[in-house]
């Protein structure tokens, strides 16, 4: 299990100076938010891959600045739309093969069109990752279908082993449920988290600050999957500096130590 911070933390600083302030300060591994498709380039990507190779940075996970188009590009009935989409997401594999990320996150549709018919598009977009040697991990977002933990049970046994999940501890509890419920839903194809601290003063915490069940959950992702990645992500509004995040971060790794 490893941990690290996501370069989204500190939006709409650009990533590469959010990668270089993170390096800095001595974090390990880092989640890459991608924001715009001129940060997909060949030659930005490589620039990217040189500073984690000179700081000893790995990334697990990339993140895309489209998802919020997901529901019209992959699900609607325009083939065309779709076979587009599928052609400009491998940019984002190619450009993780170069900075040597595994996972992507997939946030999905929003309509609710029926199970199957997101499975065979999802199920499309997971065989071309894995070409790229990727694995495309279904989130749960509180604004997708993805938001029901019983959504994500059913389409994980329609697909089998064409299916892997991402945890948002925060957007689980925006939806009104518990992460502990997705953990079971998903169980071994959990591959990666998003995680902060809660409690009844807010769903997006550093760590340390809310009463979040840590101790429980670590426990619990072990058993199930205990090469899963674990990232902080935070909104910019719910810390007031870098030493906070790096902070936070600490925390979180110690938490893990004896899970590695």
């Amino acid at each position: 299990m490893i941990t690290g911070i996501s370069t989204a933390c500190l939006y709409p600083q650009p990533i590469e100076e959010s990668l270089y302030n993170l390096a800095v300060n001595g974090v390990s591994c880092v989640e890459l938010f991608v924001n715009t498709h001129s940060e997909l380039q060949k030659g930005f990507a490589c620039n990217l891959a040189e500073m984690m190779r000179k700081f000893e940075i790995c990334c697990p996970s990339v993140h895309p600045f489209t998802c919020e188009i997901e529901q019209i590009m992959f699900f609607s009935e325009y083939e065309r739309r779709f076979d587009d989409i599928l052609e400009y997401y491998k940019l984002y594999f190619q450009f993780m093969n170069i900075v040597g990320a595994k996972i992507f996150v997939f946030h999905g549709g929003k309509s609710d069109r029926g199970r199957e018919f997101y499975c065979e598009r999802y199920s499309r977009l997971f065989r071309l990752g894995r070409e790229f040697g990727v694995t495309v991990a279904v989130e749960n977002v509180s604004r997708c279908q993805s938001r029901s933990s019983a959504f994500i049970r059913d389409i994980s046994s329609i697909l089998g082993n064409e299916f892997a999940f991402v945890l948002d501890t925060k957007q689980a509890l925006r939806a009104g449920e518990s992460p502990f419920a997705f953990l079971d839903a998903a169980g071994g194809k959990t591959v990666h988290v998003h995680i902060s601290d809660s409690s009844e003063l807010g769903d997006c915490m550093l760590i340390g600050r809310g009463n979040f069940r840590f101790r429980q959950f670590f426990e619990k992702l072990n058993a199930l999957n205990p090469d899963a990645s674990v990232i902080l992500e935070l909104y910019r509004s719910g810390f007031n500096g870098i030493s906070d995040l790096i902070s936070s971060g600490n925390i979180l790794r110690k938490m893990t130590e004896q899970y590695r």
